[in-house]
């Protein structure tokens, strides 16, 4: 795959939509483009998002989003940079909320969910604005805690009926003739670049080599067997010491479950998006993306939803905690499938986590409304096999999505329970930052409906590395040599890619 490949012109015809007074202006691409084909040709914009659902499967991987050159952009300028911020003057919620505030719009019910908002990166070191959590002990990236865009326009994919439209908002526009205006500017522009026979290629990355000046100093690094190049902040010794660490503080009842992580480490030796590419057809996933800080990229094959928000309140996350490796044939396959179906202990951790789930939703959400519509059901996907739930609720009268966010922040399934001591043992044990793994990735919309993942199966690009964490729930039983093993099955997929 050549990622300056996009420059190919695509061929359609634009058939105007019928949206509501007020609403976006919309045009439906007939035939419908690929999406990666659209990705591809718009990656020469800034700040490029691209919310891929390169695994169709069935509702939950129903949409996919392109967008890009927001006309407003958010961020904190490095990983350190929230030291002592907490709820009130400088939190990041603030300037979050006065956009969406400020930007309310009619949608269009007929068109997919995101016609346009404040999408983008809410990183794991975000959980130190809500609670008084020690940073971890080294930062080499200072990857920035929150990016976010105010994005205008979106070219939208229906998966399932296979249909594409172009949506324009006319953000930031307030007078009714201006946004019209620019809402017809917009979508005119980015037809004319999907169209033009003269194509672009993506975006130089802007990060430089390893051997370059601007290449960090790296904490202690450890190679990882069989994998050339590839290291670790952990050797196999060392994680298995932090995995019985971990076990000796539940058995002391400091915690009942600790995510426990490593961070694998691998040089950038081509473009971001040609290594998305590879990504996204080897390992793909419901919640994949991939998206363009600047400085930095984040290439995602997420299998994970965290928070999702309906238009009408209603909310949905999906835990997933239990995981057995692709068997080698069908009856292999099965097999471990029937293991995981039956395993005492991974019900346990999974059922562990939907109880912090329904508490942290239901902070947000009407007294009684919080239910388990599925509990411990066996997903399968290109590498593993996952053991999933589903917490839903309703959210009360005058409560919205960031509040939400913010009371569940960062995910129960990538954290632990208690949370807070969970994410304390976290700090202390795991020789680096997280960055932006076990945040989340998203939007939230005009319309203020939300959908967001769990950053797991995560490369972070930048400074002339690819970093990618991988980590398990470890319980009072928990085996240090199986569970360093699991994070191996779960680095699979982005190794292959590598």
């Amino acid at each position: 795959m050549d990622a300056g490949a996009g420059n190919k012109p695509l061929q359609f015809d634009a058939i105007p939509v019928a949206t509501p007074p007020g609403g976006p202006l919309a045009v439906e691409l007939v035939p419908a483009p690929d999406p990666w084909e659209v990705a591809r040709r718009l990656a020469h914009l800034p700040h490029l998002l691209f919310l891929d659902s390169a695994e169709k499967h069935g509702e939950r991987g129903r949409y996919s989003y392109v967008s890009a050159e927001p006309p407003e952009w958010l961020t904190s300028p490095d990983g350190r940079s929230l030291d002592g911020v907490r709820y009130g003057l400088g939190h990041p919620w603030v300037g979050f909320q006065r956009v969406l505030h400020e930007t309310h719009r009619k949608t269009c019910p007929d068109l997919p969910p995101f016609q346009g908002g404040l999408a983008g990166l809410f990183g794991y070191d975000l959980n130190r604005v809500f609670e008084d959590i020690d940073p971890t002990r080294t930062d080499e990236f200072n990857v920035p805690a929150y990016a976010a865009g105010i994005y205008d326009w979106v070219v939208s994919f229906d998966n399932l009926r296979e249909r594409t439209w172009l949506v324009s908002m006319g953000h930031p526009e307030r007078d009714r003739t201006a946004r019209k205006r620019r809402r017809e500017q917009r979508l005119s522009d980015v037809l004319e670049l999907l169209c033009s026979p003269c194509g672009n290629a993506p975006r130089s990355s802007q990060n430089p080599g390893v051997d370059t000046p601007g290449s960090p100093i790296l904490s202690p690094q450890f190679p990882l067997p069989g994998f050339p190049g590839v290291t670790s902040n952990f050797d196999r010794a060392g994680y298995e010491a932090a995995v019985r660490r971990v076990v000796e503080y539940i058995h002391a009842g400091d915690a009942f479950q600790v995510n426990l992580s490593q961070r694998l480490l691998a040089p950038l030796r081509e473009h971001p998006l040609e290594l998305y590419g590879r990504l996204r057809t080897l390992n793909p996933a419901p919640f994949a993306a991939y998206f363009d800080l600047g400085d930095f990229q984040i290439l995602s094959a997420s299998p994970e939803r965290f928070l999702r928000v309906h238009p009408n309140g209603e909310v949905e996350t999906r835990p997933i905690k239990g995981t057995r490796p692709r068997g080698r044939t069908p009856e292999e396959d099965a097999a471990l499938i029937r293991d995981l179906a039956s395993s005492p202990k991974d019900h346990a951790e999974n059922v562990m986590i939907v109880d912090l789930l329904r508490n942290d939703i239901g902070k947000a959400c009407e007294y009684g409304s919080v239910k388990v519509p599925r509990v411990c059901e066996v997903e399968t996907f290109r590498f593993v096999h996952h053991l999933v739930s589903e917490v839903r609720g309703k959210l009360r009268p005058g409560v919205g999505p960031l509040d939400l966010l913010a009371g569940a922040f960062p995910g129960g399934s990538v954290t632990g329970a208690p949370k807070v001591r969970a994410m304390e043992i976290i700090a202390e044990l795991e020789p680096t930052a997280r960055g932006p793994y076990c945040g989340c990735l998203g939007w939230i919309g005009f319309d203020g409906a939300m959908d967001t993942n769990i950053l797991i199966r995560t490369f972070t690009a930048g400074r002339g590395w690819v970093q990618f964490p991988v980590g398990g729930g470890i319980v009072a039983d928990s085996d240090p040599a199986r569970e360093y093993e699991e994070t191996l099955h779960k680095a699979a997929g982005l190794l292959r890619s590598l």
